[in-house]
Parts: C-alpha cells; sequence; structure tokens
C-alpha cells in the first residue's frame, strides 16, 4: 500500500527515487496536462525531475510551479488535469513523498490511488516522437492574487509569522504584506532545512507567544513545511488549539455546517451541525463536495469549498489577519466552550498490525469508544510509525480517565501480538 491518509511518504532512499518515476508516469497516463510544484527539502528537486520524467515519458504537458505550496499547486491544478506535490508535508527533512490532486484542489479518492498504485507497475513509455515538454508558470504569483482577491484588513496590524524555512516562505510574507499586515518574518527562507520540528504544534514554538506580547502584535500564524497547514497564536500570545481555529472560522464565516474528523472536539457540535469522517484532509474534502460549507482538522488542515478543496494555510493565515483587524480574537476564544482534549503518540514498528489486532477495520480510521460524558480515538497515523490516542472528556478528571483506557486497551493489543 502505497497512499497514506495524505498521499505518499517514505525515508528519502534509492526506493522512492525509483517510485517517483513510476508514479509521474502512472499519473500522466490519465491525465495530459500537470501541475508540478516541490516544497523547501534538499531531496524535492531530485525527486520533482524524476516524477516530471515519469510524466515526459508517458507524453504528458507538465506545468511546472517551481517551489510552491501545496496549496498553490493546488491552484494552478484548476487549469489543468491533475496536480502532483513534492513535499512530506510536516515530518522531518529526512522524509518525502507525493500528494495529487484533482483539478477542484480535492485530494486523490481512493479509488484514484488504487489506480496509480496498479499503475505503477506498469509501462507508460511513448516512442521519441511522442514525449511530453515541461513549461514554467508563476502559481504562486496566481495564488497570491486570487486570495487578496478575497481578504482585506479593516485596519492595519502587526502579525507574527513563521514558515518553518517551508515553501510557505514564497508567498506568505508578501501576501500578509500585500494584504496590509506589518509582518515579523520568522524561519522565512528556504535553505532546506528546518529551524523547528516542521509540524506547527504549541511544543514546537515556545517563543512565539512572547514576540506576539513584546511586539504588540494582533496574531501569530504558523505553517508548516508546505504550507497546507496553518496554526495560530491570539494577540495575548496564546497558542490557540485546532478545534478553536475551527469554530473561529465558521462563526466568522457564518458557516452552520462544518465537517471535520473523529479526533476534533465534541465543543464543535455545540457551534455547528457536525458531519465526522476518517482522521486526512482527503476525507474531509471528499465529504464537502456533498456537504457541509467549512471543514478542517485540529491539526491545522482548513478547507474552504468556495476557495478549494485543498486545505489552503495560506489563505487561512490571511484570514485570521483579517479576523485579527476586526475583532479580539482572545475575546472571542474566551467565549467558546471548551473541554479537556488530551493527545498522545506512541512510536511502534507495527501500527497497522495492532490495530488490526484491537478490530479497526482500517488502521488509520482506528477504534473509537465514547460515552456520555467523553470519548477515546486509537488509530495507527498515516504518515509515521506511530499509533496516537486522542481523548476528551467534559472534564479533566474524565478525559484522564479516557486517556487511561485507550492506553489500556493499546497495551492489551500489544500483548496479543507477541
Amino acid at each position: 500500500m502505497l497512499f497514506g491518509s495524505s498521499g505518499i511518504r517514505q525515508e528519502f532512499g534509492p526506493g522512492l527515487v525509483d517510485l517517483a518515476l513510476r508514479v509521474g508516469a502512472a499519473i500522466a497516463a490519465g491525465a495530459p496536462g500537470i501541475a508540478v510544484g516541490r516544497d523547501t527539502r534538499t531531496t524535492s528537486e531530485l525527486l520533482e525531475h524524476c516524477v516530471v520524467s515519469g510524466m515526459l515519458s508517458s507524453g504528458a504537458s507538465v506545468y511546472s510551479c517551481g517551489i510552491a505550496p501545496t496549496p498553490t499547486v493546488a491552484h494552478a491544478t484548476r487549469n489543468t488535469d491533475a496536480g502532483c506535490m513534492i513535499t512530506a508535508s510536516h515530518n522531518p527533512e529526512s522524509y518525502n513523498g507525493v500528494k495529487l490532486l484533482n483539478p477542484d484542489g480535492s485530494s486523490f479518492t481512493l479509488r484514484q490511488q488504487a489506480a496509480i498504485e496498479d499503475g505503477v507497475t506498469g509501462t507508460h513509455w511513448r516512442t521519441w516522437d511522442n514525449q511530453g515538454h515541461v513549461r514554467p508558470i508563476d502559481a504562486v504569483d496566481a495564488h497570491r492574487e486570487a486570495i487578496l482577491d478575497k481578504v482585506s484588513l479593516s485596519r492595519p496590524i502587526t502579525a507574527v509569522l513563521d514558515c518553518g524555512n517551508g515553501a510557505g516562505s514564497v508567498i506568505t510574507p508578501d501576501l500578509l504584506t500585500a494584504a496590509g499586515a506589518t509582518v515579523i518574518g520568522l524561519n522565512c527562507n528556504v535553505m532546506g532545512r528546518f529551524a523547528r520540528p516542521s509540524e506547527p504544534l504549541e511544543a514546537n514554538l515556545p517563543y512565539i507567544g512572547e514576540i506576539v506580547r513584546q511586539r504588540d502584535a494582533a496574531c501569530a500564524v504558523i505553517h508548516d513545511g508546505d504550507a497546507d497547514r496553518m496554526m495560530a497564536f491570539d494577540e495575548r500570545g496564546r497558542y490557540i488549539d485546532g478545534d478553536h481555529l475551527l469554530m473561529l472560522f465558521a462563526k466568522y464565516l457564518d458557516r452552520k455546517r462544518v465537517v471535520t474528523t473523529v479526533d476534533a472536539s465534541m465543543a464543535i457540535e455545540e457551534v455547528a451541525e457536525v458531519r465526522r469522517t476518517p482522521v486526512g484532509d482527503s476525507f474531509v474534502s471528499e465529504e464537502l463536495l456533498s456537504w457541509g460549507d467549512f471543514g478542517g482538522e485540529a491539526s491545522g488542515s482548513w478547507i474552504f469549498p468556495e476557495h478549494s478543496y485543498c486545505p489552503d494555510g495560506v489563505y487561512a493565515a490571511a484570514l485570521l489577519c483579517e479576523i485579527a483587524s476586526e475583532w479580539s480574537i482572545a475575546e472571542e476564544l474566551d467565549r467558546m466552550p471548551r473541554y479537556t482534549l488530551l493527545r498522545e503518540s506512541y512510536r511502534i514498528a507495527s501500527p497497522r498490525e495492532v490495530m488490526g489486532a484491537m478490530g479497526a477495520d482500517e488502521p488509520t480510521h482506528g477504534v473509537r469508544c465514547e460515552d456520555e460524558d467523553g470519548w477515546y480515538l486509537i488509530r495507527a497515523s498515516g504518515t509515521e510509525p506511530k499509533v496516537r490516542i486522542t481523548a476528551e472528556g467534559k472534564t479533566p478528571a474524565k478525559a484522564k480517565e479516557m486517556l487511561e483506557a485507550g492506553h489500556a486497551a493499546l497495551e492489551r493489543a500489544k500483548r496479543n501480538l507477541e
């Protein structure tokens, strides 16, 4: 199985290089025009050449975006038959991979992924006189202008921005400045290595709160490696968890039907009608195609269907600055419902086997247990050799109880495999 919950991701090595060539050829077999971009990792340029070589061998026209965020490539894909992003998103620099996109920005469906997995074993080579070609395009400028058409600040603000040395560095600083913000940029160069862990978790950002307070900033926005994610801090320098960012966006945009994942807080159901999907932005996007007017994951993926079905951390960053120019974000957050939600992860050599022992039909979908006052979810990560436990309770004691119950269930499953 090549695909996880968000594309193909592996530790970099010869196998991934060979796979990139074959995936490129398989995509092009069903998509004559393809937009391609890459993140800032040291291995991304090599893998881009490999994937493009496969596409050319199948006769495709490749529209090269260069270094660009995933949502920027998704925006360019609306004018092509498919999109391909070379990235491992928030994973460490030693990882890399491939995300595949439809013209509406949504990730390839399970059916499309299966077709690619079948296609990588085939032969798609064209003759010498039927090879494809590459055309460079300015995808970054087009994406920036599209966002500026939809977002405007009602007053000038100061915003802290940490791009984590990822692909957001090539667009978000200029975008926020053009929108009317004074930007305090951190880690906004594309040096190929990440100055901090790429995942925008509070634990990875201990310096942001103090900078927000010292510079009297209205907010801070944080990207991961390919800027499909955006997390944030309010004007008091407090990290905003993903569940409350989801509620903040829904309230500001007056969205009444929200799609989110099974690991999101039950507090969301107090502010909107909610449908839940397995963890993974591709499942949220797929559900939004038939129901809902906004969606997202607590991990920082925000999907605005009227804009794109791709999680767009760049658009979300600009929108958060717009909100900060009109509201006190801190005061809005203080008025929102809040329960105790705990998340832990455990590195395990065989997460899929463990989840199978627990009775999960699909390891990355996991097993969820609940009662009236709380729940826990155990699932295999779709991107790393880990099992994640999420637990929530209406009181801190209940949340701890549910987390301990989940941990005990995981330990039983591990013992059953020994």
